[in-house]
């Protein structure tokens, strides 16, 4: 009989406990009602803390647990949406995190991973649901430029191309604030699971400590 040391044990178990966490963290973001900001922040985290024990290898292997098991939970369609941007972002920061990279480094294509996944999102929802939902997100630009130009007595009404330009502006701000959010509550939690991410810049690090 083969006996499997523990450090083998670990890279088969880890990766199915912190893919099925990550997954019903997303199965909780898609259909509970409430906690949605909560699930959202912290569906990085599991296969990003898996990437820093484990390594990269075993940190893939949790991601296509993941994505198989989304699909077998919630279908073909619903189920790899995790991976716009949440998989593909929580991978990168695990993967950055391992190698030391600064801040910076990791916050910049994370931000542009969340974004691009965003689109895709909406893109492969509008699909789901028969609707164009990149209507509703410039018609929520629409408005925050109208309630801009009352406030500074604008007259003049916005075009297309800068209601669609306001747009994507507001949905790269929010990865910004978002990606940000992740590293800080990584460098916070992470080192009390025998884990740690590099630490902060210094022109972030008063900003850090204070949310700490």
């Amino acid at each position: 009989m083969k006996i499997i040391n523990k450090s083998k044990a670990l890279n088969i178990i880890e990766p199915s406990y912190m893919a099925s966490l990550a997954a019903l963290l997303w199965i909780a973001l898609y259909y509970l009602p409430v906690g949605g900001a909560l699930f959202r922040l912290a569906l990085p985290l599991p296969i990003a803390l898996l990437h820093l024990r484990r390594g990269t290898r075993v940190a893939l292997d949790g991601v296509i647990v993941q994505f198989f098991l989304l699909i077998i939970l919630m279908g073909p369609i619903r189920g790899p949406l995790f991976l716009f941007p949440y998989g593909l972002l929580s991978f990168w920061l695990g993967w950055s995190w391992l190698k030391s990279k600064n801040w910076w480094f990791s916050w910049f294509f994370g931000i542009i991973i969340g974004t691009f996944g965003f689109l895709i999102r909406v893109l492969a929802l509008s699909t789901l649901v028969g609707e164009n939902l990149w209507v509703v997100i410039t018609r929520a630009s629409y408005s925050l430029i109208e309630k801009i130009c009352s406030l500074l007595n604008i007259a003049s009404s916005p075009s297309l191309i800068t209601v669609q330009i306001v747009a994507i502006l507001l949905i790269i701000f929010q990865e910004i604030i978002y990606v940000l959010t992740i590293h800080i509550i990584a460098y916070a939690v992470f080192p009390k699971l025998r884990s740690k991410i590099p630490e902060p810049p210094e022109v972030m690090s008063g900003f850090v400590d204070l949310n700490l």
